[in-house]
Formats: C-alpha cells, structure tokens, sequence
C-alpha cells in the first residue's frame, strides 16, 4: 500500500517567497505534495478550503497587511476536515510566539531558524505533535503561571475610543511602528505611545498583538463604521 502523502499548503505574503520555500520542502521531503500560495487573507482561506492540507505553513503577514495570518489559523479551528496550522514568524518574540499559540497553531517556525529544521517540524504537526523550542515553551508557561488570558475588558470595542485613538488603533493594527503612525498622523511620536497605552487601557489589553488580534475580532459593522472597513477580511 502506497502511503498517504502529506498535503501541506505555503501561505506567504509574496509569489517569490512562497515558492522558494515550497520547491526546499519538495527537494528534501519527496513524501511531501506541496503548493505554495500568496494572496490576501480572504484568498487564503479559500485556497485552503479548496487543496484540503494536512498541515498549512502561514506566514503571520500576507497581502493584506501584519498580522492577517494569525486570523486565518484562527479561523482554521472550524475547517472540516481539519488542518494543522504552523505559524511562519518573522521574530520569536514573545508576545508573537504566545499569540500564534494562542490563534490555535500547533507549531510555530521563525525565519531565522535553520531550514532543515522545517521538514521535521511539518512532520511532527501532521503526526499530531507540538512543535515549539524550549524558549517558546517557557513562554507558554509564563503565560500560564503568570498572566491572564486575553480578555478584552470591555465588549464595546471601538465605542470607547476617541477619533484620534481610532485613527492609531487602525494604523497599528496595520502593522505600523509608532515611528511610522507619527509621521502619517503628524503627532510627536511620544504622543503616539500615549495613543497606543490609552488604547491598551481602555480596551484592557497588554501588548501590540492584541491590540491587532482583537481589532480582527470586531464586529464587521464596528468596522465599517469607525474606520476599519480596509480591515473586513483581515478578520
């Protein structure tokens, strides 16, 4: 009997990346069918609807800006049948490698890792395991131990933000620095971090990704009518 390969889609932010990294996996995993993809969040979700993985490599950026890949391995919790998730981060930071977990990933790969790595890492998803290095173990325990889990503290989302706070709160959840939001909006980029920690406060939130990962989560008419209408599929 000839065993089953495994299926794994390469979702990337660009044609070029997407390909270079789905031609390695091919060259040293033959047991592995491979297509690599780039699109929108939106785009992605249906090329995964459609090809069916086992296992999708998600790049935490695609077309539509930072961080839409952590919406679409959320919404891969509902996918029948289902398909494992790992989350392809640019920075092993904390706060990105506990919120990937968080969005529902089985394994999280950074690209400064070394290639070969990544075969085995696909593998141990599709076999059902856990792929995370001791230091993003410790920092699941952290969040375990120490902290809370995301919890918005209050459900009226963009109702408690001021016009400038909403104006900050959609250029983060773009994926822009404050450096780079001072400059669009034309404050003082110490104003803007006031911005940013207000915006922490009020909607009870602790970090940058969450901030992005609760905007996603709004509903599409707070959206729409706030100003997050460029955010209705990075949700």
């Amino acid at each position: 009997m000839i065993p089953e390969r495994h299926r794994v889609l390469v979702a990337e932010s660009t044609k070029m990346s997407g390909q270079l990294i789905a031609g390695a996996l091919r060259r040293s995993r033959p047991d592995f069918d491979v297509r690599a993809f780039s699109g929108d969040s939106l785009e992605t979700l249906h090329e995964l609807q459609n090809y069916k993985p086992h296992v999708s490599l998600i790049s935490s950026k695609l077309r539509d800006g930072a961080f839409t890949g952590f919406k679409v391995v959320q919404q891969l919790r509902g996918f029948d049948p289902p398909t494992a998730a790992v989350m392809l981060l640019d920075t092993d930071e904390r706060d990105m490698v506990v919120a990937a977990f968080r969005a529902g990933a089985r394994g999280v790969f950074c690209r400064g890792y070394s290639f070969k790595r990544l075969p085995k890492c696909i593998s141990r998803v599709y076999e059902g395991q856990i792929w995370a290095s001791n230091d993003q173990l410790e920092y699941l325990l952290d969040v375990l131990v120490s902290t809370r889990p995301l919890q918005v503290a209050n459900k009226v989302g963009m109702d408690l933000l001021t016009p400038r706070e909403k104006d900050v709160a959609l250029l983060v959840a773009e994926g822009l620095r404050n450096h780079e939001i001072s400059s669009r909006l034309g404050l003082r980029e110490h104003t803007v971090r006031n911005y940013v920690l207000r915006i922490f406060d009020k909607w009870g939130i602790s970090s940058r990704v969450e901030l992005v990962l609760y905007a996603l989560s709004l509903p599409q008419r707070e959206k729409v009518g706030d100003g997050f209408s460029r955010l209705s599929f990075r949700a």
